[in-house]
């Protein structure tokens, strides 16, 4: 191979010498971490065996990178001609695959922080666009009206189809305070629109917790940030601090994109007890993993809605899928997105790294998700809940010498009050569907128990 080195133009053995490199980091780092979005710093070590490209592809190469480098109509250094080679080639691997340059790694170590500029939108593509996989809670692009499935075809008035998807998502960056345009065709919607957006700071706040109904705990988790699992606990011990008996529990998953693997496996580990979770398969020995849970579970003998949808992607199916598994949720909504891979991020510089798909990942059944989703136990698509008027019907009240009632049951707790006194639930019929189960598992759970008494 040396004396092969000797014949060849010296641009190729410096291309030669940098994907042996690129090489070696990729396999030490995946020895080094498990998460799905992992920003430690990979020490490259040689792997043991370094596949050989062909000759004949090495002087193709070659050749395209040298007509480039002297015939393109502006002169581009040899450093930016080989990013844009690593980038090419991560970019015909799949959607989610891709070299972080400065800014794009420190946005990646933002959003698993929890904090960063933008629009709050996570993405992905389709068909030379950019697909919109889920815009997140209390967003700028979530206010603005921006919805999973979303495909952004313009950018302040340039098309994106055929151009680099990358500089396009780059373009989507600003100053704060500052206005983007994303033309957007949308299924259902006849012809694409406009939408403008005001960039921001995107503090994204993993978890939020409610009670609804007075006995029924809620739990939203936007997405899946390293600190997620430890704010879902805090989040309970707030919930219990209001209400001791909850008759039943909601987790939100919806237009949740995923995060961090790790935060699934926490906020799984919470609804199940020392059972497998989640395992993945890859190519190398170490992206073979088992992830259990640990004994005891948060809410034991309390029965669970899990709410998806199209924007429910990675991460969340992991939760979903296990408590599905495990029977121990109702999976309540429609199907999920089907992001069914970990990826992660490997630092090549100290401000450059890629991010790459290492394995797939399944359910404790042997389920894998990629390209199928999480089908729910209940399908239930959104709509509006509109109470219907209804001519006033005569009652027993209403006739003449009636008896009257000594004694009042003291409860107005039906759904048909619930609808009516809670805005949140008329908006939301997936969330209503989901309080109509547990009351109603509640009320069966009670009467069998009262039977088996007697």
């Amino acid at each position: 191979m040396l004396s092969l080195l000797k014949h060849l133009p010296q641009s190729l053995i410096k291309i030669s010498a940098v994907t042996t490199f690129f090489s070696a980091a990729c396999m030490s780092h995946a020895q080094t971490s498990h998460t799905e979005l992992s920003s430690e710093q990979a020490t490259p070590k040689p792997p043991e065996t370094i596949s050989v490209l062909p000759l004949e592809d090495l002087r193709v190469f070659t050749r395209a990178f040298e007509l480039i480098r002297t015939s393109y109509i502006d002169e581009i250094d040899d450093r930016t001609l080989l990013e844009y080679a690593i980038k090419g080639m991560l970019d015909e691997l799949d959607p989610h695959s891709s070299y972080l340059n400065k800014n794009s790694y420190d946005d990646l170590k933002k959003l698993t922080s929890g904090e960063f500029g933008g629009l709050g939108v996570e993405i992905g593509t389709q068909n030379g666009f950019i697909k919109i996989i889920s815009p997140i809670d209390d967003t700028p692009a979530q206010k603005a009206g921006i919805k999973a499935g979303d495909l952004v075809i313009k950018i302040d008035g340039s098309p994106i189809k055929n151009n680099n998807i990358g500089k396009a998502i780059e373009k989507m960056r600003g100053d704060v305070g500052t206005k983007i345009t994303l033309t957007i065709t949308r299924e259902g919607v006849k012809n694409p629109f406009d939408v403008d957006i005001v960039r921001d700071i995107i503090k994204v706040r993993s978890v939020r917790s409610d009670v609804i109904d007075q006995h029924f705990g809620y739990f939203r988790i936007s997405q899946f940030q390293v600190n997620t699992g430890k704010d879902l606990k805090n989040e309970i011990e707030k919930i219990r601090a209001i209400n001791t008996d909850l008759h039943g529990v909601i987790l939100d998953l919806r237009n949740n994109p995923g995060g961090v693997l790790m935060a699934s496996i926490e906020v799984a580990d919470v609804f199940i007890n020392e059972d497998l979770i989640v395992y993945t398969e890859g190519r190398i020995k170490e992206a073979n993993n088992q992830f259990f849970a640990t004994p005891g579970e948060q809410f034991s003998g309390i029965p669970i809605v899990v709410l998806i949808n199209g924007g429910s992607a990675s991460a969340s199916e992991i939760v979903a899928g296990a408590l599905q598994d495990h029977k121990r949720a109702i999976i309540l909504g429609e199907q999920s997105f089907g992001k069914g891979s970990v990826q992660k991020s490997i630092e090549i510089t100290p401000e450059r790294a890629i991010k790459i798909t290492t394995s797939r990942y399944f359910t404790p059944l042997g389920r894998s998700i990629q390209a199928e989703g999480i089908q729910p136990d209940i399908v239930v698509e959104p709509a509006q809940i509109i109470p219907l008027e209804v001519q006033k019907r005569i009652t027993e009240a209403d006739l003449s010498g009636h008896l009257t009632n000594n004694k009042t049951s003291g409860n107005d707790s039906s759904l048909q009050t619930i609808i009516e006194n809670n805005a949140t639930l008329q908006r939301d019929n997936q969330l209503y569907e989901a309080v109509n189960i547990l009351r109603g598992l509640h009320l069966y759970n009670r009467s069998h128990q009262a039977h088996t008494q007697h």
